[in-house]
């Protein structure tokens, strides 16, 4: 369900339009009283798929925002009042569609145009994908107490309805159940591996764990490991084939090299950040992001995705896949710093290896706050890119989508701080409001 404002939100909008406008009236003030509220604010929500050379959109995002928030002074508590406060917290473009769409079906209540058919429509469809999503981590559960991993990993995080909530998140539609399904397994393993390589392994332990991983040596990992890290291998061996089998039997394609290579990717960065912090060695910035894209665990999930959404896998793109696309780069290190500044507060305190901020200061000399600011700044930077890279990306739209999914989720996880690993009672209530409770429908 869409509000009457949300026309731009799946469009890429050229800049010259704006371009035009300007060289037409000199400046944007001319005509603010001949345009509406509503098209102010849908000029606001475009201005965020700006790219970085499209200097004009941040201008129009400045004026748009000055106009939106006058307006709310002289307007408080009108029904367009709350969708532009809702806007300005944070644009359409960041925001997680599913839980997006449950806060509009009940703002959208209060709207004076109100059409109650529509309203209970949009109710019954919110819930009948929920019970869609419910039977999904029924399945889910069951597979879960199978592997034994939480019982005998009883170090790990055990984070199962998490991990399954970030793939609603990053794509609900129903008919990607496999998808949600398969990168939840994916999200599990993270977990537990990241688990294993901050808090539990030892160095030694490790370095056999990331051998066995890049060889994919089961003999070499059976003989070597100690049996917390022969259970995590086996258990990722038999869940990589599962979703090559799956692929192989559909597309015909053998995707085991691929699969293995970004759990082997994912191994060597975090081994490479367990050396760091047992030798106490701090790296610069772009020394961590380098490594950090790929600890991030993005790639994993974008990877599996790309095997698991019907109808997106082409034969010429694969060999694109092998070193990664320049999309699956730039969103991967922006989750690695949105996940940054959540977590190095408390990461700091615990003894993790150094974040972003971290590595900023020691390099520059800068304060913490000037260090996150300088962090929120490449991060801005990197949605302008990733707009672009999505724009003209040959990916079907269906992946870029759930590439964007991953990012907004990110966003709205850990922009707060740590809300996979520690829920305050309103990340529970949302996390509950999109699983397991259903909206009440008008009577």
């Amino acid at each position: 369900m869409k509000s009457n404002y949300d026309g731009t939100y799946k469009r890429y909008l050229k800049a010259n339009v704006f371009d035009f406008y300007l060289k037409e009236t000199n400046n944007f003030n001319e005509h603010q009283s001949s345009i509406s509220i509503d098209g102010i604010l849908s000029l606001y929500e475009a201005s965020f798929h700006l790219v970085e050379e499209e200097t004009i959109l941040d201008d129009a995002k400045k004026y748009s925002s000055k106009i939106l928030k006058e307006y709310v002074k002289r307007n408080d508590g009108s029904y367009i009042s709350l969708l532009i406060n809702h806007s300005l917290e944070y644009p359409l473009h960041w925001r997680v569609t599913r839980w997006e769409a449950h806060w509009f079906i009940n703002t959208y209540e209060k709207s004076h145009n109100l059409n109650p058919t529509f309203l209970q429509f949009a109710k019954l469809d919110f819930n009948i994908v929920q019970s869609i999503h419910q039977e999904e981590l029924k399945d889910m559960s069951r597979w879960w107490k199978k592997t034994y991993l939480a019982e005998k990993l009883s170090f790990a995080r055990d984070r199962l309805m998490e991990n399954f909530f970030w793939t609603v998140g990053i794509n609900f539609n129903p008919e990607f159940g496999f998808f949600r399904r398969a990168i939840t397994k994916v999200n599990c393993f993270i977990n537990t591996i990241d688990d294993m390589y901050e808090t539990f392994g030892t160095l030694e332990d490790l370095e056999l764990f990331t051998k066995a991983i890049e060889k994919w040596d089961l003999s070499f990992g059976m003989d070597n490991l100690p049996y917390y890290m022969k259970i995590c291998f086996l258990a990722l061996n038999n869940f990589v084939n599962e979703v090559a089998f799956e692929s192989l039997q559909n597309n015909e394609v053998y995707i085991v090299p691929f699969l293995r290579k970004s759990w082997a990717d994912l191994c060597k960065a975090y081994f490479v950040e367990a050396k760091w912090y047992y030798s106490g060695y701090i790296p610069t910035l772009e020394e961590y992001l380098e490594n950090g894209w790929r600890s991030s665990g993005s790639h994993v999930i974008f990877l599996h995705a790309y095997f698991t959404i019907p109808n997106v896998l082409k034969m010429e793109q694969l060999d694109s896949l092998k070193e990664y696309p320049n999309i699956f780069r730039l969103a991967s290190i922006f989750c690695r710093l949105v996940n940054d500044l959540g977590t190095y507060k408390r990461e700091k305190e615990t003894g993790d290896a150094p974040s972003s901020i971290q590595c900023y200061m020691n390099k520059s000399g800068a304060s913490e706050a000037e260090a996150c600011e300088h962090v929120r700044s490449i991060i801005n930077t990197l949605w302008k890119n990733i707009n672009k890279e999505a724009h003209h990306s040959s990916l079907s739209q269906d992946f870029i989508d759930t590439i964007l999914g991953l990012t907004k989720m990110v966003l709205a996880m850990y922009d707060h701080g740590d809300y996979h690993t520690f829920q305050d009672s309103e990340a529970k209530s949302g996390i509950l409001s999109l699983i397991s409770q259903p909206i009440p429908l008008t009577c």
